[in-house]
């Protein structure tokens, strides 16, 4: 069988957790931690990096430090995982959702305007598949109604929208390292801040609400209970682990790139004769091939393409069900406008195994079973 994803592994992950034990530092904010915190900040240009326990926790804590109340709104696409609403709901606030565009899967930057009320305090958008939101039309809407944007940027690393690093353009941004995505520590992910104001309160938050990371770096005499927190560090020891991957980020992108390019080229035949949908990338936007995606005609076309390929040895997924449609989604939130493409689309998209040391005959081998299943074998 092969896989739809494989949790990337470069050799050096062991080495470095080894490294980290010899320390006897594996608890949070270990040397691990500060490299890792340090290299984001790098290629990103963020003005700080907190390595945090999830994608999901980085965004919490987005929502803290953008003081999400009772009552608020937050306005979101539906066609995202749950993380993105759940740290606002959390904080009381009411989700509202926004249909997405066709080409990219992404909020559709168009509607988000006609979303907002006096008590929308947020927008959250979410670049599917690590390609770039229209994140110039979402800041000046966020400008000009006095919004925060907190950017869900799981998929995000290493890839950009106009040059600018994906998760730099709102106040704050959220990476993920879950074993799915392409740098892993199992379980983890980054907030980026951009503004040096939120910086002290964002690491009183993460350090159980004390200064203690004052106190560590000599800045005060004990660390104290200063706010309401939680714990959002890593170990050490998973620290180590990512950033095996980190030293190799550009190695292991340009390894998904072939691939990714490898699938459009052997699948465009498809989508030329209109069996298929391909993804679209848009010219200012630099991806990082996290993903690569079809549309079939609809869902029982695609359950049978699924069937299809597990049948001859080939994992192949569907994604998002979207928020607005389920229970908590209907108790938390709201969608605003009409479901013109959420739904539709979710229903048709099906994602192709993809990971680093996916193999090139692999790909030319579940391209040819897509093929067959459209009756186009070579």
């Amino acid at each position: 069988m092969i896989n739809f994803n494989v949790p990337p592994y470069t050799g050096k992950e062991v080495e470095y957790m080894k490294e980290a034990i010899e320390n006897q530092k594996i608890c949070g904010d270990g040397p691990f931690t500060l490299k890792c915190n340090e290299w984001i900040e790098k290629q990103t240009g963020t003005t700080k990096c907190l390595l945090t326990t999830s994608c999901t926790h980085a965004t919490e804590l987005a929502a803290l430090l953008a003081d999400i109340k009772e009552g608020d709104e937050v306005i979101l696409p539906s066609y995202t995982f749950v993380s993105t609403a759940d740290a606002f709901v959390l904080r009381g606030a009411k989700a509202v959702f926004v249909d997405i565009r066709p080409d990219t899967m992404n909020i559709d930057e168009t509607l988000i305007e006609d979303a907002v009320t006096e008590r929308t305090r947020a927008i959250a958008p979410v670049h599917y598949a690590g390609v770039g939101c229209e994140m110039d039309a979402i800041m000046d809407i966020a400008r000009r109604h006095n919004l925060m944007v907190v950017e869900d940027a799981a998929q995000g690393i290493m890839a950009s929208y106009k040059g600018k690093p994906l998760g730099t353009f709102g106040e704050f941004g959220c990476f993920s390292f879950h074993e799915t995505k392409n740098f892993s520590m199992g379980e983890g992910g980054a907030l980026l801040i951009r503004d040096e104001k939120y910086i002290e309160t964002a690491e009183i938050f993460r350090e159980k609400g004390t200064d203690r990371s004052k106190y560590y770096r000599g800045q005060v005499d004990k660390y104290r209970w200063q706010e309401y927190g939680s714990s959002y560090l890593p170990s050490d020891l998973n620290a180590a682990y990512l950033y095996a991957q980190l030293e190799l980020a550009e190695e292991i992108t340009q390894a998904r790139m072939d691939r990714w390019k490898q699938y459009q080229e052997l699948l465009t035949p498809l989508a030329e004769s209109g069996r298929i949908e391909l993804p679209f990338i848009p010219e200012h936007c630099s991806h990082n091939a996290h993903m690569f995606y079809i549309k079939a005609k609809d869902m029982e076309e695609r359950s049978r393409l699924i069937d299809f390929l597990k049948e001859r040895g080939v994992h192949a997924v569907f994604h998002y069900i979207p928020l607005h449609t389920a229970p908590a989604g209907k108790k938390y939130g709201r969608f605003h406008g009409e479901d013109r493409y959420t739904t539709k689309e979710s229903e048709r998209l099906l994602r192709l195994p993809m990971y680093y040391k996916l193999t090139a005959d692999q790909v030319e081998y579940i391209a040819e079973q897509v093929k067959t299943f459209y009756g186009v074998s070579e």
